[in-house]
């Protein structure tokens, strides 16, 4: 009878992630799109279940705040970059890990170099389907749906008002028990109202680099609505053991643990 029980037992904890992804598809079987994308690309965003369990990572925002930091050393640790990340390449070896875009401008104005990245990078299906090309470092995410955490992409991941939301989600699925972010200011200098598509003229101040939408269409952030995702975010992680820390340089959000960027790379050690 004990040895039942343990086979049982072991049983169930090897189905569990097969019964999380029947439950996901079952949720949206009546979804044409998600369909098409469960059955092309599902799989491939299941290979990154919990590879990375008990670890911790950096999720590098946009902000200006970042040239005056030393990012030099988080060649060594494991990252995500998002959106026009690349236009830090040429100042830095970020030696980034992964890469998360959702916004249909951003993906619009940064084709070819999303498909040049060098790693795993997290598009938004529906904006990026008919202009990135499906390569082997690319892997298609399905946003939208309703406002919530979502632990396992499988599912409709909500954007939140913000890609460092999405992140902090994927980086979920994966395993990290630490998260620490730069570069998230949340402070921007804009004039309209949130979500507002604009021009912006001239250079930019608000990102890390002037020429990241200048003279280009982008959307005016939304820094209440995405302060509520911060703090589904904020839940979800504690409520599993988990812990996001900010590690921002004068950065304005006040949801998260405040430390010091030279702490946080202290506080685990660099990947193998």
């Amino acid at each position: 009878m004990r040895i039942n029980k343990m086979l049982i037992n072991s049983l169930k904890t090897a189905l569990k992630p097969i019964k999380n992804d029947i439950d996901a598809y079952l949720k949206y079987y009546d979804n044409k799109i998600y369909q098409q994308w469960y059955f092309r690309f599902g799989k491939k965003i299941a290979e990154f279940k919990d590879i990375h369990k008990g670890e911790s990572c950096f999720i590098i925002g946009n902000g200006p705040s970042l040239n005056n930091m030393d990012l030099s050393p988080l060649k060594n640790y494991h990252t995500f970059g998002l959106n026009k990340i690349y236009l830090m390449f040429d100042k830095v070896d970020l030696n980034l890990s992964y890469h998360v875009a959702v916004n249909p401008l951003v993906i619009e104005q940064s084709v070819s170099e999303f498909e040049a990245l060098q790693c795993p990078s997290f598009l938004s299906y529906i904006p990026a389907r008919t202009s990135i090309r499906p390569l082997d470092h690319i892997y298609y995410i399905l946003t939208g749906g309703s406002y919530k955490f979502s632990s396992n992409p499988l599912e409709i991941i909500c954007e939140g008002h913000t890609v460092t939301y999405v992140a902090m989600q994927i980086a979920f699925y994966m395993g990290f028990s630490k998260v620490f972010l730069i570069g998230v200011d949340h402070n921007f200098i804009a004039k309209g109202q949130p979500n507002e598509q604009q021009i912006l003229q001239g250079e930019d101040p608000n990102h890390f680099a002037p020429n990241y939408f200048c003279n280009q269409q982008w959307h005016l952030p939304d820094l209440e609505a995405s302060e509520l995702s911060y703090h589904l975010a904020k839940f979800h992680y504690n409520r599993a053991n988990r812990q996001i820390y900010d590690a921002t340089v004068n950065g304005k959000l006040k949801i998260f643990t405040k430390i010091s960027y030279e702490e946080a790379l202290s506080l685990y050690s660099p990947k193998l």
